[in-house]
Formats: structure tokens, sequence, C-alpha cells
């Protein structure tokens, strides 16, 4: 069976977890937390990162930030995965989901000025597939009417968008270390910070609203309760084999761009021939490889692919239902202008085998599997 994902591991890691157990040091913001939020600052030039529990945690983290209250505005793509959302609404804040261009996935950027009401305080971009939202427009519409973006970059680790880290261009950005992600520490995440001086604040909040790292720094006597807060540190141990991946992480880059830039050679006459749809990569934007994915006719042939490759040792998955069609997306959100995309892209959308170490000769045998099924 060729799976799906098969989360990354590089042999270092174990040795770094094993020196954090000897050192009794197993709990958040030791050496490898730090060195991993090193890693981040350095790598996209942004004022702070801090390693979460995960990338719904450094979006509800920054939801906080943002200083959201109950009936507060957040426009957002209705395609996009429940944390997105659910981070918001956790506030109280209303999600105004808009509709999705059909070439890169990603909210449509000349939809949002619209959805704009005197409740609208954040505009939340998810950067699906690793590929950069129009964040020029955004930003400057962010700008015009005085929002806060938060962007949802949890696909975005080593992409760009005009070369500036995705993640790193709004006022705050949130990643994902889940197993499913191209750097794994299992489940994790981290907030990327723009502004110093929301900083200090974001330490706070990730450390039960208490300012414990000024007190482990010497910077006061003792700590206190000072704000709103939870427990967002992650363990050291999933910070250390989360830096073993960081380390190698270029190699591991190029690794899934190879797999990726394989599949688009293999499938390029069926998407020539009409049958299929490749994914679309704007000039502007580096794309990591985080996910290859084609495009059926409608959600039946789908279906009948997807049991075909199964038939055939192959896993192959569908993606996200659009957040305003489920129970909870019609109860706290809404949906502003046409769904003329979002609904029907969503059901076309079918992601092929991509991780770290996927070979060659399995990448071919995919491509094969699927020509077989266009050619019945």
């Amino acid at each position: 069976m060729i799976n799906f994902n098969v989360p990354p591991y590089v042999e270092t890691s174990i040795g770094y977890i094993r020196e954090c157990v000897e050192a009794q040091k197993i709990c958040g913001d030791g050496k490898y937390t730090k060195k991993c939020n090193e890693w981040f600052e350095k790598r996209t030039g942004t004022s702070k990162c801090l390693l979460t529990t995960s990338c719904t945690h450094a979006t509800e983290l920054a939801a906080i930030l943002c200083d959201l209250k109950p009936g507060d505005e957040v426009i957002m793509p209705s395609y996009t995965f429940v944390s997105t959302a659910n981070a918001f609404a956790l506030r109280g804040a209303v999600p105004v989901f808009v509709d999705i261009r059909p070439d890169t996935m990603n909210i449509d950027e000349r939809k949002i000025e619209d959805a704009i009401t005197s409740k609208t305080k954040v505009i939340s971009p998810v950067h699906y597939a690793g590929v950069g939202c129009e964040m020029d427009t955004i930003m400057d519409i962010a700008a015009r009417h005085g929002l806060r973006v938060v962007e949802d970059a949890a696909q975005g680790v080593m992409a760009t968008y005009k070369g500036k880290a995705l993640g790193s261009i709004g006022d705050f950005g949130a990643y994902s270390f889940h197993e499913t992600k191209n750097y794994s520490s299992g489940e994790g995440g981290a907030i990327l910070i723009k502004n110093p001086e929301d900083a200090e604040r974001a330490e706070i909040i990730r450390e039960k609203g208490t300012n414990r790292a000024k007190y482990y720094r010497g910077q006061v006597d003792k700590y206190t309760w000072m704000d709103l807060g939870s427990s967002y540190l992650p363990s050291d141990m999933n910070a250390a084999y989360l830096y073993s991946q960081l380390e190698i992480a270029d190699e591991i880059n190029q690794n899934r761009r190879a797999s990726w830039d394989h599949y688009y050679s293999r499938l390029k006459t069926l998407a020539d021939d009409g049958r299929i749809e490749l994914p679309y990569v704007p000039a502007e934007c580096e794309h990591n490889a985080h996910m290859f994915y084609i495009k059926c006719r409608d959600i039946d042939e789908r279906s009948e692919l997807i049991t075909h490759l199964k038939s055939n040792d192959i896993l192959a998955v569908f993606h996200y239902i659009p957040l305003h069609t489920a129970p909870a997306g019609k109860l706290l959100g809404r949906f502003h202008g046409e769904d003329e995309y979002t609904t029907r892209e969503s059901e076309r959308l079918l992601r092929l085998p991509m991780f770290y170490g996927l070979t060659s000769d399995q990448v071919d045998y995919i491509c094969d599997k699927i020509t077989e099924f266009y050619a019945r």
C-alpha cells in the first residue's frame, strides 16, 4: 500500500529526545523549543516566533492578541480546516466566509472588501497547499480599513510570496507541525509575530496568562497572573523531534519538490487532453510541495478514481468540506456573496500521496494507475 502520508523522521531526533529526558527538562521552553523559535525567526525574518501545541492554538493565541469581542467579524475562506474558524468563534467572533479562486483554491482577494462591515476586525487568509494568497492586495485592504491580518499558514512552512515567508507578512501567522505536514512534531504549531510590541503579550498569553518567561530570564523576582491565557507550550521533546527536521529543512523541501515536479510532468498529458486539472502556482509564489492534487470532472468521477486507486493499493483522499455547509458553520458563521467556486471545486479535488521519501517509482506507479483509469 502506498499511504497518503508518512510522517517525516530524521534519525538524530531520538538522540535529541534522549537528551531532553536525561537533562530532566521535558516541559515547554527548553533548549530545543528555543532552537526552533530562533530557526524560524532567522529563516522567516519575523520579529518573534513562539512554538505552540498546535496551529489551532497558535491561531487562538492570535485571536486573543487581536482583542476580538463577541459580535466582531473575521473574513476567511470557507474552504479551510475547522480550526481557522474555531479560533475566532471561541472569542465570540463571527466567521464571514467568502468565495475562493478556482485556480489556487485560496480566498478570492477581490471578494474581501465587499464583505467588510463596521464589525469586521480581522482578515484571515489561508495559504492552501503552500501557495501564497494575493497578499499585497489583502494587506492594502487591511491597511485602508484598519484591520488585522492573521495568516493561516498551516501548510506554508518554507513557502514564499514575492520572496517573503508565508506567515510573516500579516500581523500574525500560524504554522502547523501536525504529522501530515512537511515538518512535524506529531502535534504542534507556531505563531509568528510581526510587530515587536505584540511579542511580550503573546509570551504572557502562551504561559497561562502569567509573566513566568520574564521570571525565568531574571527580569522580575516573581511571576503572577497578568492577562488572559492558556497553556500553549509544547513539550521540549516535541520540539527536539521537530528540530532534527529543521536541520535538513532544505533537503526535505527539495525531496518533496522533486516528487511534485515528477507528478506534474507525468500527468500533464492528461491535463492537456482536458481529462484532469493540475495545480496552479502564480509566478510570484514559491510553493513548498505540501500537496499534489488533481481535479476530476465532478464528485462522482472523483469517487470512482479513489476506488480505482485503492484497489491498486494507493491511498488518495479528498479534502475539506466547505465550512459554510457544515452544521457549526451555519450556526456560527455566514457566507457573504455567491458560492460560485467553493463547493464545486472542493468536490472535484483529489489529493495524491505526498511525503518526504516518496520514491520516483511510486510516483510512476500512481500516475500509471491514474492514466489507466482515464483510458477506460
